[in-house]
């Protein structure tokens, strides 16, 4: 029996989150109190916020649902451990879908794990190897995590960046956003040295530390972070456009190809183009495109179209011995 009632009023609340509907008679039986006292504290709980619903019937029953607003989570040992496993080991590589607010809710996550389940989520995550597919760009999950703590406290931002060409340098910035482009994480920071807005790829940055420093915001040229990542990427790479048509519908490609690549647009019910441009390697979008597992014609640019056709003619003679 748990006499102690804030105690009680938790455990009650951990078991309302099951999604399912507990009798009173089960909620009874498990705390060790009355019914009337489960009553009692179902009321509390509305008073917090807890929108709980009551069935009707012989024995009655309780459900949390879906509220106004999102009351504080209860989770046990074992939920809190599996979220923060997932959380990281989506972070560590950039996963499409996974943006700047999984990151935030990772650091909140973390900031009150007790000890003990700290040191069982490092263990599983340091046991399990992803398979992953791109670069294989790798980034250790507390980079991310001091990064998005300093961006919504708004908190300057030191740390070592390592460059293209393997310079070493200092940065002190004004964090703006992380950004994902589905294959690596990118900061959009105001560089205070170069007292101009700078993209720093995540998996070049080490030692980071928020200095506890607060700033003001400052207005960001293209108004969007995402936009900004993209112009200064375009800016600093050679970008090709392209066109390809393929012999398939368009959902069949769509989840065939990254996001990054290009959305295809419908030519009829057997057939869609995409209409893009990328900076990568145009080796790198060739093999891009013959994994599609369909077939497809390049329209342009004409380099493109010389790679697929060296890549078709070793494809075969790789085939023939």
């Amino acid at each position: 029996m748990t006499t102690d009632t804030p105690a009680r009023l938790l455990q009650l609340l951990s078991l309302l989150q099951t999604p399912r509907e507990w009798p009173g008679g089960e909620l009874s039986d498990r705390l060790g109190v009355s019914r009337r006292t489960v009553r009692r504290d179902i009321d509390r709980l509305r008073e917090l916020g807890y929108p709980v619903q009551a069935t009707k019937g012989s024995d009655g029953g309780y459900r949390l649902v879906a509220g106004k607003a999102m009351p504080p989570l209860v989770l046990d040992d074992e939920e809190a451990v599996a979220i923060a496993v997932g959380l990281r080991a989506g972070a560590g590589h950039a996963v499409e879908g996974l943006d700047e607010a999984s990151v935030r809710a990772l650091a909140k996550l973390e900031q009150v794990l007790p000890s003990r389940l700290r040191r069982r989520v490092s263990t599983l995550q340091a046991a399990t190897t992803p398979l992953t597919s791109g670069d294989g760009a790798v980034i250790a999950p507390e980079t991310l995590t001091v990064m998005a703590s300093a961006v919504a406290g708004q908190e300057r931002l030191r740390f070592a960046y390592r460059a293209k060409d393997g310079t070493p340098t200092k940065r002190l910035t004004e964090p703006h956003r992380l950004v994902s482009t589905g294959r690596r994480w990118y900061l959009v920071a105001y560089d205070l040295d170069r007292a101009d807005w700078r993209t720093f790829r995540v998996d070049r940055v080490s030692d980071p530390f928020a200095t506890g420093a607060r700033f003001t915001p400052r207005e960001l040229p293209t108004g969007d972070a995402a936009e900004y990542l993209r112009r200064s990427m375009y800016v600093r790479q050679e970008a090709y456009a392209f066109e390809v048509t393929f012999a398939a519908p368009a959902a069949h490609v769509a989840a065939r190809v990254p996001a990054w690549l290009g959305v295809p647009e419908p030519i009829d019910e057997h057939s869609c183009r995409i209409r893009s441009s990328v900076s990568d390697a145009l080796e790198s979008l060739t093999v891009r495109l013959a994994s599609v597992d369909c077939e497809f014609t390049v329209q342009e640019p004409a380099e493109l179209v010389q790679r697929v056709r060296e890549l078709g003619a070793r494809m075969t003679r790789a085939a023939g011995s």
